[in-house]
């Protein structure tokens, strides 16, 4: 048992068994032995790789994107351009770069809200004179009209799950097996006020975290004008199973079995986070396939562009990346990745989205 593992065991032996949500925010942001406070989970010698760590084409295309988006804004002076979970602070430098080109001349103040320690470092150094500036959380970024960011973002933020029993949906929850290691169980009491109808034996998650965050920016954006873009695996039609998954060495495993020590995500409920952002008032557009979203917003003619002045193996890396990006499946992004932008009102249609 890991550290963690060992806390939490000890933690429920006092107190009883906790919900999904407190397990998954234990492992992932524990001062001391939290997944996210401890290493740089990715690339190759980590656990997982994201978009913007495929292809310089992906932070290209959102940087492009965030111009035509400021224009519609109004031009605000400075753009305040946010990333919520920043990574290595890749996609924050694409799109900075990208600026100078497409937007020429504007001012741009980049805000990262970051929790882990070892990332912040790496995002530090690979934003070094841009003027970057740090939150812990939403609540001190700048008031006035930005543009927010989060790429594979609310995957990682706590989930709650349900189970439906003869009795209602009882909560699923973390406890102790038999032998004293870690378990999944449900409380013996239902949970009320769960509106949802389902079967006997039916997993409902309720991303609870995503939805208090989508709320609080579609009211923000909603009165200050801006829009927030989400990008991240997940689903758009309701339903049920589970969907909670652990990431190590690039491949699944127990999400009990290793706590601290391996990511643990789900499936983002694009549905919900919609319901949610529409019900504060805010605009939103799609969600959209990835793959939709990137084609229309011209990759394929951005890599034809790159491979111009690439070597015959550079330029069958770029062809690789576009393919892993846009193509389907287990081992593509294409429609496993789904778009969703939240907005302030009279923005208008926006590029990648086929309805605005």
């Amino acid at each position: 048992m890991t550290p963690l593992g060992a806390e939490i065991a000890a933690l429920i032996r006092q107190n009883g068994p906790i919900g999904v949500d407190r397990y998954m925010a234990l492992c992932l942001g524990h001062p001391v032995h939290g997944y996210y406070r401890t290493r740089d989970p990715l690339g190759a010698q980590g656990d997982f790789t994201t978009a913007p760590e495929i292809s310089q084409m992906f932070g290209e295309l959102i940087g492009a994107w965030t111009a035509y988006v400021h224009g519609a804004m109004g031009r605000p002076d400075p753009l305040t351009l946010v990333e919520l979970g920043p990574g290595r602070g890749t996609l924050m430098a694409d799109i900075l770069r990208t600026l100078r080109t497409a937007a020429p001349g504007v001012r741009v103040a980049p805000h990262l809200v970051e929790t882990s320690p070892v990332l912040r470092a790496v995002q530090e150094h690979t934003l070094a004179g841009t003027g970057a500036v740090w939150h812990p959380g939403i609540e001190t970024l700048p008031p006035g009209p930005s543009i927010i960011l989060a790429n594979e973002f609310f995957d990682c933020l706590p989930v709650r799950q349900f189970e439906r029993r003869p009795t209602g949906w009882h909560e699923r929850q973390v406890g102790l097996g038999p032998e004293g290691g870690l378990a999944f169980g449900l409380s013996p009491e239902a949970t009320p006020g769960l509106d949802a109808e389902g079967p006997e034996g039916a997993l409902l998650s309720v991303p609870a975290a995503g939805l208090a965050l989508v709320r609080a920016l579609a009211r923000t954006l909603r009165s200050a004008s801006g829009i927030l873009l989400a990008i991240d695996y997940g689903h758009v039609r309701p339903g049920f199973g589970d969907t909670l998954q652990a990431l190590s060495g690039h491949r699944f495993t127990d999400p009990l079995a290793a706590p601290g020590a391996a990511d643990l995500t789900h499936h983002v409920d694009f549905n919900a986070l919609a319901r949610a952002a529409l019900a504060e008032g805010a605009d939103v557009y799609g969600p959209v396939d990835q793959r939709d979203f990137l084609l229309a917003l011209g990759l394929q003619a951005r890599a034809e562009r790159l491979k111009m002045r690439a070597t015959d193996e550079q330029a069958a890396g770029i062809d690789a990346a576009a393919d892993r990006l846009t193509e389907a499946g287990r081992l593509g992004m294409g429609n496993l990745f789904k778009v969703l932008a939240v907005g302030g009102p009279r923005l208008g249609p926006l590029p990648g989205f086929q309805t605005g």
